[in-house]
C-alpha cells in the first residue's frame, strides 16, 4: 500500500510553512513522525484560534 501523493503534498506543505523545513528535511522524517507534527500543528492552531 502507498501513501496518496496528494497526501503527502499537503503533509509537506503545512509543515514547510509552519517550521520553515525544507521538502527534503521533511520527506527524511519517518511517516508517523511527520503525521505527529501534523498534528500537533493543528492542535497549536486550534488552541491560538480559540485564545488560549
Amino acid at each position: 500500500m502507498t501513501y496518496a501523493a496528494d497526501r503527502l503534498y499537503e503533509e509537506v506543505a503545512y509543515v514547510a510553512y509552519h517550521f520553515h523545513w525544507s521538502r527534503d528535511e521533511i520527506l527524511d522524517l519517518r511517516h508517523d513522525e511527520r503525521r505527529r507534527f501534523v498534528a500537533e500543528i493543528a492542535a497549536i492552531n486550534t488552541r491560538v484560534n480559540e485564545g488560549r
